[in-house]
């Protein structure tokens, strides 16, 4: 079954998440017999609730949770009630600092202090020998089945609730793997360090969780900065593509164009898509170096000079180093400042040849070429797609790669005129497409 629920049911998760509340609840009542008694449980229940506190508290999220790591140290070590009571203390901390709406409590307090009880139960039941290699195989299967259980009992409930799938809630028990196998392993060292040194090896795991934590926080602070400056990076970009086309209203669009075609090419190509990526990004700026031309070479059918032309050639190369000093990561300086090379070593900036040519600065090669001769704004009369494409041919192997124009050629195919002559080409969509890509790839 994939789908629980198709619509959001907000009252029926409550009266679920109420039923699963109520059996754990009456289970560790049941099961209750001295609780508390021993320095462990405390301990235990108050790193938990402190580390649910700071979690909450900060701006950032840790990999590794200190409260998931306790629950497996409790169930392991203390009776189910107290593992329960321990799980409970933590999610309800969350909510007294977050307060996220009910419905979602509901489930999450059902939810996660059930699959603690649980497998403490189960161990308890178990009863493996202290410290014997089955004691050991216990604790390593306790906690990705702990993770596992809470995993699959939040995302049945949060399916009712906010009417998603099943499947695509359980995927985060696979993406979450190197951090089950770190707290798997933390668990187990924990576990052999308590039986030999007591509670010192509390202390350890305490002073363990606190490093990450810090460490976890340091990272995301870096990320977060790495954001603000791209985010800066795209404005500033994006203010100087804007400006380039007051001065050559070609320019937005004919960078729309180079992108589309660009990411379309090494889509077909089959490339990772992060070099579908890296074409359309590159596509998108590849003449961001003419912002340094001066308004006389701009101007249509004004003739230039020797000196126009110098400065022509090296727009490549301007827009190369005006991305390095912005800050935007470095392939895509190298594919803009390559995008004029030619394959027999007459291109421009630097007469580079073949191989040493980036392939997706072949892409964009011919993508630029395409769009120049085929749009409707350019400084000649426009051809035809056909007529492009063959001329394209013509100079396939010297000037271009010959593989990418057959593979735009067969983009073309069946394709309408607004496509083809890139009438439906727009700057603002293709960034706005650009900023999605941006916050992925700082996502992960």
């Amino acid at each position: 079954m994939t789908a629980l629920a198709k619509q959001p049911r907000p009252g029926l998760a409550a009266a679920l998440s109420f039923v699963v509340f109520a059996g754990a609840s009456a289970a560790a009542i049941l099961s209750a017999r001295d609780v508390f008694t021993d320095s462990l449980s405390w301990i235990l229940l108050l790193v938990t609730a402190a580390s649910a506190f700071a979690t909450s508290a900060s701006t950032t999220s840790s990999v590794i949770s200190p409260a998931f790591i306790c629950s497996v140290i409790a169930a392991v070590f203390l009776q189910p009630a107290e593992t329960y009571a321990i799980m409970l203390t933590a999610e309800t901390v969350v909510w007294l600092y977050e307060r996220y709406r009910l419905p979602a409590f509901a489930t999450n307090a059902a939810a996660l202090p059930t699959a603690a009880i649980t497998i403490a139960g189960l161990f308890q039941l178990l009863a493996p020998d202290t410290g014997s290699s089955s004691f050991y195989a216990a604790v390593g299967i306790a906690a990705p089945l702990t993770f596992g259980l809470n995993v699959a009992l939040t995302a049945a409930l949060g399916s009712v609730l906010n009417g998603t799938t099943l499947r695509s809630n359980l995927r985060a028990f696979f993406a979450f793997g190197p951090t089950i196998a770190f707290s798997t392993a933390l668990v187990l060292a924990t576990s052999a360090g308590y039986l030999q040194y007591g509670l010192r090896a509390i202390a350890f795991l305490v002073v363990a969780l606190a490093i990450v934590g810090y460490m976890t926080h340091l990272v995301a602070l870096s990320r977060q900065q790495a954001r603000a400056h791209a985010d800066l990076s795209w404005g500033i970009i994006a203010s100087l593509l804007r400006t380039l086309n007051e001065r050559d209203n070609r320019a937005s669009r004919h960078s729309a164009a180079v992108a589309k075609f660009s990411r379309d090419i090494a889509a077909a190509a089959e490339l990772p898509e992060t070099d579908q990526d890296l074409a359309h990004t590159a596509g998108l700026m590849h003449d961001i170096g003419r912002f340094a031309l001066s308004d006389r070479v701009l101007e249509r059918g004004s003739e230039l000079t020797n000196e126009d032309w110098r400065a022509i050639r090296r727009h490549p190369e301007i827009g190369a180093n005006l991305l390095r000093d912005i800050g935007v990561y470095g392939p895509v300086g190298e594919i803009v400042h390559c995008h004029h090379e030619r394959l027999d070593g007459r291109g421009y900036p630097r007469g580079l040849k073949e191989d040493e040519i980036p392939e997706v600065a072949k892409i964009v090669a011919i993508a630029e070429i395409y769009d120049t001769l085929t749009a409707p704004d350019t400084y000649r009369k426009p051809m035809s797609s056909f007529e492009a494409l063959n001329e394209l041919r013509r100079v396939s192997g010297r000037q271009v790669a010959g593989e990418y124009v057959e593979l735009l050629s067969d983009l073309m195919y069946g394709k309408g005129v607004e496509y083809r002559h890139s009438e439906d080409a727009s700057f603002d969509l293709e960034l706005r497409i650009e900023e999605r890509i941006k916050d992925s790839l700082q996502a992960t």
